[in-house]
């Protein structure tokens, strides 16, 4: 079975012109927009659900337990596809894939809205979960493929920036919507925005133009049947020691701010005292500080001229900011603020994750490259949502979150251990 890619290299014909479809030009910015949209809409309603879960949970008649493993089953299904979408994008670009991607998450947002059971919640989260693994990665894949190689990290670090600024924005006005409509309702607004964002994907988003060199090196790196190319790429990227320690770091780092700001973030925030209100606000803080650490990372490693040394300098520091969250002192609404904020700032750090990756790589294999980082990111996460979420009762108050979430911080410790154990590009030059 081919590849595929003999209509990648030759996708000239595009809705902008043939003269427009190259790397930088109009298209290029008008599809990476797009992308951007889908991850910033598929981020509002991942990190909705620590909104909206408690009234699930009250009308659905489940426990937390169950609302816990149902957001674990969300991030533990999206890892699993994750590691297949990055090696399909390799092969057959963003079209028809991306167009796919949004469909399924419009479906899932769909039977989101018309949960009544955990049965019914879970097969929502898996529909979400398979149309979202193609998401973020696809957004970075776009930026390395239509963009010059060199904005690969500054492009992936921007998509991160929106998408924590629409989360920041949004749960906030998730809290604010739930007063006027019911869950089910905002979930159902959610999926027919996909309606017509899906209509917008199938019109403009095209494959760009590959040179005659591009397409042959393309063809060699893709041969042979699907299924195997996909194992073969995975094998490699999975026994290149840099992947995998961008990957644990990465992993440790994002994991952890999914799981804050998710679901325990609100949870804990109202055991301290906060209103639904402005836990949503200092959850929304998190993200907001996201937003500004991913971008930034990739700028102060530039400076820095390391990768290693601003990883795991900010690994510390967020395991430091997570553990003030945890066992903070209860009372002090700026100090939650800022911890909220500085939680999110040095969860930034795991973008430095996609860009180690993408550079210890051939070109061909960013797309599995990124999906193992990016499936480690939400393997971590389901796991830091869903273990708590089995020690804990029904209706826990601060100690008992505190005597739980003691694993993120001892997760991010570990994670900058992997990152110390990084080499330099400096270091594979001497060698």
């Amino acid at each position: 079975m081919s590849s595929g890619h003999a209509g990648y290299a030759h996708a000239t014909t595009s809705f902008f012109g043939r003269d427009r479809a190259r790397q930088g030009g109009p298209e290029a910015w008008t599809i990476w927009i797009l992308a951007t949209i889908f991850v910033v809409w598929l981020f509002a309603i991942q990190t909705g659900y620590g909104i909206v879960s408690p009234d699930i949970q009250k009308d659905a008649d489940l426990t937390l337990s169950q609302i816990s493993s149902a957001a674990s089953v969300y991030t533990v299904a999206f890892a699993i596809v994750q590691f297949f979408s990055g090696s399909l994008l390799d092969r057959y670009g963003t079209r028809p894939l991306m167009a796919i991607a949004v469909a399924l998450v419009t479906a899932g947002a769909f039977l989101f809205a018309g949960t009544t059971s955990f049965a019914t919640l879970v097969a929502a989260q898996i529909v979400l979960a398979v149309g979202a693994s193609f998401g973020f990665v696809g957004a970075g894949y776009i930026g390395g493929k239509w963009f010059d190689a060199a904005k690969y990290g500054l492009m992936f670090g921007l998509v991160q920036m929106f998408a924590s600024l629409g989360s920041a924005v949004g749960q906030p006005v998730i809290s604010a919507l739930l007063k006027q409509m019911s869950w089910s309702q905002l979930l159902a607004g959610f999926g027919t925005f996909g309606v017509l964002l899906t209509v917008a994907f199938v019109l403009l988003v095209r494959n760009p133009v590959s040179t005659p060199e591009q397409a042959a090196a393309e063809a060699a790196a893709h041969h042979g049947n699907v299924l195997g190319e996909i194992v073969r790429d995975l094998r490699t990227c999975l026994t290149n020691r840099q992947v995998l320690l961008a990957a644990a770091f990465a992993g440790a780092s994002f994991g952890t701010m999914l799981a804050v700001g998710v679901l325990w973030g609100p949870r804990v925030q109202e055991a301290r005292g906060a209103t639904a209100g402005f836990a949503a606000v200092l959850s929304a803080l998190a993200w907001l500080g996201l937003a500004f650490g991913a971008p930034l990372v990739n700028v102060v490693s530039d400076r820095w001229r390391s990768r290693k040394w601003p990883a795991v300098v900010g690994m510390l520091l967020q395991a430091l900011a997570v553990a003030l969250f945890i066992y903070g002192p209860s009372n002090g609404t700026g100090a939650s603020m800022v911890v909220m904020l500085a939680v999110g700032v040095f969860a930034g750090t795991h973008m430095l994750g996609f860009t180690i990756a993408g550079e210890s790589v051939p070109p061909a294999l960013i797309g599995s490259a990124s999906a193992i980082v990016n499936g480690t990111c939400f393997i971590v996460g389901g796991v830091l949502q869903a273990v708590p979420g089995w020690a804990l009762d029904s209706a826990p108050d601060l100690d008992d979150y505190r005597k739980v979430l003691w694993l993120m911080p001892a997760v991010l410790v570990l994670g900058a251990l992997a990152a110390l154990a990084l080499r330099e590009a400096s270091d594979d030059a001497a060698a």
